[in-house]
């Protein structure tokens, strides 16, 4: 079967939208026993950023434990439907790549502000109302993939790789102090990583792209002989728990609230377009702007349908897109039964707790690795890249450069308005904008006589197809 042969053996990008689905590298469905196991890596690989957002929004506003419960139940029952539209497609909604979409981290301070000062459902009502302000808007916002040419898209990659790397580490450090991981956390996450790099080496075919599910496996196992891994939560709380529509209450629609969020809705579309077209990048598909303007739908309607479980605005995950990256797995249809696993775990909490129990230090080995190919994929995008005769190296350089600002200085932009902070405080955005705005300058405004800005826009030009590589 051409799946199970890996990237090399993959078909080629299709050339025109009248090309077959089948030929697409997206639409292959791999044998059913491997579907749950594939899927369960996608789930594993971002589980703690699914939960995280609406942990931290639960605490800040002094929920409880039932409510908080609620509230993270809802964020994976959400996550879960909102990645099946975006990889099976409803309509206009979905750009059918498999990519995951999970309660989003850029609204968490807008929406701890908004709650302090009017509650909970003010943040709904506001969800509610910018989530229809970016379905509205997503043709427009992707109209812009003509400026995505790889010179970006590459930068993009890498940005959206070196911002995910502090992720890993902070997962290593959690229970150190300073930001100094314990011996213990230490030799964990080692031992991690180095499971997951022998397995890697060793396993053959199939097996060889389950390393990363089976490295957090071995090292969880070996959390436990050190007594980091709690197995008395998993019998804590409900098995089943389906979440009451409005549990705190009606959304209200407070203008200040519906303005502030639209703009977040903004950011969360900008990154969603970074993120889709790295995983069309990585995918080796073809991406239009009809097909992102779907996907920013689906990344939109988690803002509309979040509220009605008690959840929040969402957006499409870096993280996957490593372990595409990683294990050349490129189909949607694992992915879909990924997001059926969130949706149980939605429904069934206990479910939740099995894979909670997942200590952080295990998982940050496996995100080294996991981050890492993310900026490597952009890299590689980046090789395609001609530097001779044009300003593409300093473009490369200054969105780097950029987008690494709010990791190294978190409060770097706290100087601007809050509006401009909260765009400027995401590296992605910032990376991506610095990309997209000095390729307009030197590659479209700045085309010189002789033709050569053109010659570097047109064989960095995102419309051709880009092949399946490994």
């Amino acid at each position: 079967m051409t799946f199970l042969r890996g990237g090399r053996d993959a078909h080629p990008a299709p050339r025109t939208q009248d090309t077959p689905t089948a030929e697409r590298p997206e639409d292959e469905k791999p044998p059913g026993r491997l579907m749950g196991l594939y899927g369960l890596q996608h789930i594993l690989a971002l589980y703690a950023g699914v939960i995280a957002p609406p942990l931290v929004v639960a605490t800040a506003v002094g929920l409880d434990t039932v409510e908080t419960g609620l509230i993270v139940s809802g964020a994976l029952l959400v996550s879960g439907l909102a990645t099946l539209l975006q990889t099976l497609g409803v309509w206009k909604f979905g750009a059918k790549v498999p990519l995951v979409i999970g309660a989003s981290f850029v609204p968490v301070t807008a929406m701890t502000a908004i709650a302090d000062d009017a509650g909970l459902p003010a943040v709904f009502g506001a969800s509610v109302v910018a989530g229809l302000f970016g379905i509205l808007v997503a043709p427009f916002v992707a109209s812009l993939i003509r400026f995505f040419p790889p010179v970006v898209t590459g930068s993009v990659i890498t940005v959206i790789g070196v911002t995910l790397m502090p992720v890993a580490v902070g997962w290593i450090a959690e229970d150190g102090n300073d930001g100094a991981p314990t011996g213990t956390a230490l030799a964990l996450a080692g031992a991690t990583l180095a499971i997951t790099l022998l397995l890697s080496r060793l396993l053959p075919g199939v097996w060889n792209r389950a390393s990363i599910l089976l490295g957090m496996v071995l090292g969880t196992l070996i959390a436990a002989a050190f007594g980091r891994v709690d197995f008395s939560a998993v019998a804590e709380g409900p098995m089943l728990s389906i979440a009451r529509p409005f549990h705190f209450g009606a959304p209200e629609f407070q203008v200040t609230a519906i303005v502030t969020m639209c703009v977040v809705m903004l950011v969360i579309l900008v990154e969603g377009v970074a993120d889709i077209l790295a995983t069309s990048q990585v995918v080796g598909t073809k991406m239009d702007g009809r097909r992102l303007a779907a996907g920013l739908r689906a990344d939109a309607a988690t803002a509309v349908i979040g509220p009605l479980f008690n959840s929040f605005p969402g957006s499409t995950f870096s993280q996957n897109i490593g372990l595409i990256a990683l294990n050349k797995v490129k189909s949607r249809y694992v992915v879909a039964v990924g997001a059926l696993i969130l949706v149980a775990m939605g429904l069934f909490p206990v479910l939740g707790r099995v894979a909670a129990m997942i200590p952080a230090p295990v998982l940050g080995g496996a995100g080294l690795v996991l981050f890492g190919s993310v900026a490597a994929a952009g890299i590689q995008t980046l090789g395609r890249v001609d530097y001779e005769g044009n300003h593409n190296l300093v473009i490369v350089a200054v969105a780097l450069s950029l987008g690494v600002v709010s990791i190294t200085a978190p409060g770097f932009f706290a100087v601007f308005p809050d509006w401009a902070s909260t765009l400027l405080g995401s590296g992605i955005v910032t990376g991506t904008a610095a990309a997209v705005l000095l390729n307009v300058f030197f590659n479209v405004l700045g085309r010189s006589g002789d033709g050569s800005s053109t010659r570097a826009q047109e064989r960095s030009d995102p419309a051709g197809p880009v092949p399946a590589r490994d």
